[in-house]
C-alpha cells in the first residue's frame, strides 16, 4: 500500500476555483475503485498548525495498493498526476496553471484513525527503518479543548521549525480550526524522535493531549519518502530526490 499527496498552488485569480475543487475532486475520486482512501485538503498559512487558511494553497491525498512503478519511471508530473488522480483532475490543474509538489510514501508504522478508517492499512507501532521519514499528525480536537490547543502548539510548531534533521512541514486539514494536520519531513527517524520526545514545547503538548483527552480522534503515522518531483513557490522543499521532468 502507498500514498502519494500533492500540495497545489492556485494563483489569485482562481481561488475560486481552488475552493470548488475540494468538493467537485472528492466526488470524482469518490468513484474512482482504485482510490482506497482520499481527501481533499485545505493548506494554513506557515507551514504548520494554522487558524489562517492559505486560500491559494491545498491537499490532495490517495491511498492505493500499489504505485512502485513510478518511484524510478522518469514521468512528467503531470502524467503522474493523471496516473494518481485521474485524468479530470490533471487537467483541471493544467487549465489553472497549478504549481504542484507531489511526494510518493510507504506507510511503515502507526497507529490511530482517520474518520473511523486505518486510513494507510493495518501498520505496526513501529518498524527497523530509520532514514530519511516523513510523518503525518492528525486530530480532530473537541470542541471544548480548542482554546488549550490552540494556547499550546505555536511554540511546539517553531521549536519544529529549529529542530536538527528538519527538512520541512505543511499544516494541512479538512477543517482547520477543528480538524488538524501537519505533514513533515525529517532528515532521519531519530532526528524525528528526538524533536518528538525530547524538545520541552512538543513533550508537553503531548502529555497534555492525553491527560486533558484533547482529541476526539487522532491518528500518527511514519512513511518511507519514495519520490518527491515539483515545486512550491518555486522551490522543491525537501530535495532528498532528484526531481523528474516537470
Amino acid at each position: 500500500m502507498h500514498a502519494a499527496i500533492t500540495i497545489v498552488r492556485y494563483k489569485k485569480r482562481f481561488i475560486y476555483f481552488a475552493v470548488s475543487a475540494m468538493g467537485i475532486h472528492s466526488l470524482y475520486l469518490w468513484f474512482k475503485k482504485s482510490v482506497l482512501f482520499h481527501k481533499t485538503l485545505g493548506c494554513g498559512k506557515g507551514g504548520t498548525f494554522s487558524k489562517a487558511p492559505d486560500w491559494q494553497q491545498w491537499g490532495l491525498l490517495v491511498v492505493k495498493e500499489d504505485l512502485s512503478r513510478f518511484v524510478e519511471k522518469d514521468i512528467n508530473h503531470l502524467q503522474l498526476i493523471k496516473e494518481l488522480y485521474g485524468s479530470f483532475i490533471a487537467d483541471w490543474y493544467r487549465l489553472f496553471g497549478c504549481e504542484l509538489w507531489t511526494v510518493i510514501l510507504e506507510p511503515i508504522e502507526g497507529h490511530g484513525t482517520w474518520n473511523g478508517k486505518k486510513a494507510f492499512g493495518n501498520l505496526p507501532p513501529k518498524s527497523s527503518y530509520e532514514g530519511p521519514i516523513a510523518i503525518l499528525t492528525r486530530a480532530s480536537i473537541r470542541i471544548n479543548k480548542l482554546h488549550r490547543f490552540w494556547a499550546h502548539v505555536e511554540g511546539a510548531a517553531e521549536e519544529m521549525t529549529r529542530a536538527d534533521g528538519f527538512l520541512f512541514s505543511q499544516g494541512i486539514g479538512e477543517w482547520l480550526w477543528v480538524r488538524q494536520a501537519t505533514l513533515s519531513f525529517w532528515q532521519s527517524k531519530e532526528q524525528m524522535k528526538n524533536f518528538a520526545y525530547k524538545m520541552k514545547n512538543h513533550k508537553e503538548i503531548i502529555q497534555k493531549t492525553r491527560e486533558e483527552k484533547w482529541y476526539s480522534e487522532d491518528m500518527f503515522v511514519r512513511f518511507k519518502v519514495l519520490k518527491t518531483t515539483g515545486s512550491i513557490r518555486g522551490i522543491e522543499p525537501v530535495q532528498l530526490f532528484q526531481k523528474t521532468n516537470d
